[in-house]
């Protein structure tokens, strides 16, 4: 990464900033397999429709999701599925840091 230019170093550290709540952590693994309506995802997760429209916004201008319309509903979904499994990759990184600690 010491080679990256610093509009790109920027663009990383917005989109990692999209992944810096549980609660958009959560919801991103609720989109893992297609797409959700806003209502789905306030159900599963127990969120407020207001907290849950945040953290989706956010996840949409990080560029991590975006949305789409079918009638009264709006569907979210991830916008590569590449964002899961990175995250998957961090799990494991954690998961082999905490078997054998530095």
């Amino acid at each position: 990464m010491a080679d990256l230019g610093g509009e790109l170093l920027k663009l990383h550290a917005s989109f990692c900033k999209g992944l810096a709540d549980p609660k958009r952590l959560q919801i991103i693994n609720a989109l893992r397999h297609g797409p959700r309506s806003v209502s789905e995802i306030c159900e599963l997760l127990d969120l407020p429709q207001a907290n849950a429209s945040q953290h989706l916004a956010i996840l949409r201008t990080r560029g991590l999701a975006r949305s789409h319309r079918e009638g009264q509903r709006i569907y979210y979904e991830l916008t590569s599925p590449k964002i899961t499994q990175a995250l998957d990759l961090l799990v494991e990184v954690m998961n082999q840091e905490a078997i054998s600690p530095r």
